[in-house]
């Protein structure tokens, strides 16, 4: 179980940073709206995605 779970964190780590850099970069482009959603939004999109990851490493270490 701990082994899935680090590959979980691992996974939804990169979706976050790709989520997060896309949207970072599509702002500082001047664009406001990306994928017919507002880039604010998908920036915290990638900011949850990045919490969830870190929580599931930690119960990743907590469990060993």
């Amino acid at each position: 179980m701990a082994n899935f779970l680090g590959l979980i964190g691992n996974i939804v780590t990169l979706l976050g940073l790709l989520l997060f850099v896309v949207a970072g970069i599509a702002r500082l482009g001047g664009a406001h709206y990306l994928m017919g959603y507002e880039n604010m939004t998908i920036f915290t999109a990638g900011i949850g995605l990045l919490v969830i990851a870190c929580l599931a490493k930690l119960y990743q270490l907590s469990s060993r």
